[in-house]
């Protein structure tokens, strides 16, 4: 099974995130015909096998990047911001483990939350967690305000991935400091829109 994501992932790769067929990875593989489908059902089954390794794979790289911040608050702005900019980087930067997220497998992470919520909120299930021990450990220390919901993981990291995916609707598509971005959306994820507490 590992030998068809890792050609899968090869050839994303090396196509520049274009898209593959089942007959390139089986010849990518060295593997049969037959044997791709004792393990997959078809392409899709092996793309959704393909973007949960690289959601664990970016857990991985999260965790090795906050692991030496020991205030709550620091560690989600470290998150945030490195979310995002995991998320922004193209293939090929070599930045993550297996170099991340190739651009075909975000593709497949929107078509994922678009046309099958429940297998997306799988594959994102390792991310949401993490995120959400990281604000629990806030919460108890009292930098987060109280009565955030279970959904708050899910629409910080939703901010942050579509964000990071398509800047097209503020206009805002040719920025050119992906650092400057982030901390940006992390300011408006900590601090809101309001000026004031409201009544």
């Amino acid at each position: 099974m590992q030998r068809f994501i890792d050609a899968a992932l090869e050839l994303i790769t090396t196509n520049g995130g274009k898209d593959f067929t089942v007959q390139e990875v089986v010849e990518r593989s060295g593997q049969s015909l037959r044997s791709f489908y004792q393990h997959f059902d078809g392409k899709h089954e092996l793309l959704l096998a393909l973007f949960e390794e690289s959601v664990l794979s970016t857990v991985q790289y999260l965790r090795e990047r906050i692991r030496g911040e020991s205030d709550p608050l620091e560690r989600l702005h470290r998150f945030v911001v490195e979310y995002y900019l995991a998320c922004n980087r193209p293939t090929g930067e070599g930045v993550m483990p297996r170099k991340g997220a190739p651009p075909v497998v975000t593709d497949f992470a929107q078509q994922l939350l678009t046309e099958r919520p429940k297998e997306a909120a799988r594959a994102f299930a390792p991310l949401v967690e993490m995120f959400r021990e990281l604000l629990d450990d806030a919460l108890a220390t009292g930098v987060v305000r109280t009565g955030l919901g279970d959904r708050a993981a899910g629409m910080v990291l939703e901010a942050v991935m579509f964000n990071a995916f398509s800047s097209t609707i503020g206009g805002t598509s040719s920025r050119g400091d992906d650092n400057v971005a982030a901390e940006e959306l992390w300011d408006l994820v900590a601090h809101g829109i309001v000026a004031t507490a409201q009544p």
